[in-house]
């Protein structure tokens, strides 16, 4: 079991930071908001976390 929540912490950072790196600021703030949507299940909180992530990938493609 510590094996496993190792595993998914290094994968939550190495996704935080590729979303940091590729989407700035704006990416990190929207991924934590959608994060602490989901885990407080506050569907407004993490709308406004999906709607930021949905305009920074539009905004790149």
């Amino acid at each position: 079991m510590p094996l496993a929540a190792i595993v998914l912490a290094a994968i939550a950072v190495t996704f935080e930071q590729l979303i940091e790196w590729r989407y700035g600021p704006m990416g990190i703030i929207g991924f934590i908001a959608l994060a602490i949507g989901i885990k407080a299940r506050n569907t407004a909180f993490g709308g406004i976390g999906a709607i930021i992530l949905v305009m920074l990938l539009a905004q790149s493609g």
